[in-house]
């Protein structure tokens, strides 16, 4: 089946939650706390999944996708496919027919400001976090008031990249009209309460703190959503935040708890105030190899940049080593538990897309390790710690400050310290790490530092622009303002290549065949990127929210205009 048959017979899928609540507003305050804590809410700004999160309830796409991975219209009025017309038959255009509906200022959504999006993303001066969305993108046209077609560079067999997703919402073009290229960071009052569709309204937003907001007038659907107003308290840690949905019933939702499973267990047992909600989509903690010196030696500008090559880590077997030297089924159990497995893969699912030969990493291998370090001229020092041409073999590690992922720090570098390697541990607070601030030394785009770990997933179905973010003009550099998601520098024009052919290619079978070898190419083939766990996404609801539906593929707060309060 290729997907050119499938766009040709797939149909709109409208998720309609059941309304519990008696209307807008009547079941006062919803109370959220992430404890990374958002820093922006204009997610072109910030490749942070807590950025992300925020702002989808304020700012939408056309089209998002459920639980179930299916696409739904949000602004758009339904999916366009080959069979009802809105995908051409070359599969070059795709044509979005928009709902009439309103911004939360009163004025109407327009094709504008769907075109206006697209030239605030794509502008050449940079100051856009989700570039890969619009891969191959030619023009973005505005046909009618209601109607945007987008025309491709060449036939695409998966025209669903732009403008879907809480990754690429729709800005209002008369906001953020002085916002483009250089200028995006600039625009502080835009960034911070950006005007939107969403069920909520910011009424003010202290970065890395907190976000108050209230029922969108405007919204849609004149009976949602069920809260007034919402409380979005950023910051603390995943204890804390558990505690304060599972235990004192503070809050109402507690993101992303990365906590051990004993901690879990404790805190949800008889006479718990909320429980715990899972769900594998494609996210997966990895170790990211900086491919160039983050040496603090060097001139500003030039840190973390192809200019200078990693010391260290440019060679595949050093950091072929340091993989084989993880026991990542420890870590699992350390970690996660039930909600985390083992992997070799940076695109764990779906199947279609996923290496399931790819599993020779799941075996620690001390011993291989030391003989590959050995093949690669590091000779063990007096100190235990390897030395090459005088050099040692010294990294630094950071991650952000989260319980989980110092445990993860602490056992990495006990097993590396037995194959010879010094590991200097970091960890930057989240709300720092994952800001995207390009003038903050600490960002995990900026990275400087030689190894770092976090997790982030795909959303939808199809890895393509996933993968296309390791192509080499995506590096981030200060020419882009530290924007782009190539966060290793890794290059290699055959990988571009294949992205390319993967953007043209159209059976599912080959598809897969393809991204597959992306795959490899990043992972057992270089140790580019080094997977640890593939984490269900894991967090905690009170037991008096109904119509909650967590969400691997999207926003977990993808439907929040449905939640409401039991009565």
């Amino acid at each position: 089946m290729t997907l050119k048959s499938f766009l040709m017979g797939a149909a709109a899928v409208l998720a309609a939650a059941p309304a519990f609540g008696a209307g807008r507003g009547s079941d006062g305050q919803l109370n959220l706390i992430y404890w990374q804590a958002p820093s922006i809410l204009n997610p072109y700004l910030s490749s942070g999944t807590k950025d992300l999160e925020s702002s989808s309830i304020v700012i939408e796409p056309l089209a998002r996708y459920n639980p179930k991975g299916e696409m739904v219209p949000e602004i758009a009025a339904e999916i366009p496919t080959v069979a009802n017309g809105g995908v051409s038959a070359d599969l070059k255009t795709i044509t979005w027919k928009l709902k009439d509906i309103k911004w939360s200022d009163g004025s109407p959504v327009t094709a504008d400001d769907v075109v206006f999006t697209g030239q605030y993303c794509m502008d050449p001066a940079g100051g856009c976090a989700q570039l890969s969305h619009f891969e191959n993108v030619d023009k973005i046209e505005a046909v009618d008031p209601h109607t945007v077609k987008i025309t491709f560079k060449q036939p695409m067999p998966n025209p669903y990249g732009p403008f879907v997703s809480y990754e690429s919402p729709i800005l209002q073009k008369k906001q953020f009209a002085n916002c483009l290229g250089a200028n995006a960071p600039t625009c502080t009052a835009a960034n911070f309460g950006p005007i939107g569709t969403g069920p909520f309204v910011v009424t003010s937003f202290k970065p890395n703190d907190t976000i108050e907001l209230k029922a969108n007038p405007e919204y849609r659907d004149p009976n949602k959503p069920a809260f007034a107003t919402v409380n979005f308290k950023g910051g603390g840690d995943a204890a804390a935040a558990a505690r304060a949905v599972f235990q004192t019933g503070e809050y109402d939702y507690a993101w992303n708890l990365q906590l051990s499973p004993d901690v879990l267990k404790g805190m949800t047992g008889p006479g718990a105030k909320g429980k715990v909600v899972v769900a594998f989509g494609s996210l997966v903690e990895r170790l990211e190899m900086n491919l160039t010196d983050a040496s603090p030696s060097l001139p500003e500008g030039e840190r973390s940049t192809a200019k200078h090559p990693n010391p260290i880590l440019s060679d595949p077997k050093v950091r072929q080593a340091l993989s084989m030297a993880i026991d990542r089924n420890l870590l699992v159990e350390v970690g996660y538990g039930q909600a985390g497995k083992a992997t070799c893969n940076l695109v764990p699912a779906p199947a279609a897309y996923a290496d399931d030969t790819n599993t020779g990493c799941l075996k620690q291998d001390v011993e291989g390790a030391k003989k590959l370090l050995d093949e690669a001229g590091w000779k063990v020092g007096p100190d235990g710690i390897r030395v090459k041409d005088g050099k040692k073999l010294s990294l630094t590690y950071q991650t952000s400050t989260n319980s989980v992922r110092q445990d993860f720090q602490s056992l990495i570098k006990q097993w590396w310290a037995q194959i010879g390697v010094d590991t200097q541990l970091k960890n930057v607070n989240a709300s720092v790490f994952f800001g995207g601030d390009p003038g903050s030394p600490d960002t995990f785009q900026k990275f400087y530092t030689d190894v770092e770990m976090y997790a982030n997933n795909f959303t939808g179905t199809d890895p393509q622009t996933y993968l296309a973010q390791y192509t080499c003009a995506k590096a981030p550099r200060p020419e882009t303002q530290w924007q782009g998601e190539n966060i290793n520098r890794f290059c290699d024009p055959a990988y571009d290549k294949l992205v390319a052919e993967l953007g043209a290619t159209a059976d599912i079978a080959k598809r897969g065949e393809i991204a597959r070898k992306l795959n490899d190419m990043l992972t057992k083939d270089t140790n580019t990127i080094v997977p640890l766990v593939w984490r269900g996404t894991a967090s905690g609801v009170s037991n008096s929210i109904q119509g909650e539906e967590i969400n691997a593929w999207d926003s977990e707060l993808w439907n929040i205009a449905d939640w409401s309060r039991k009565k």
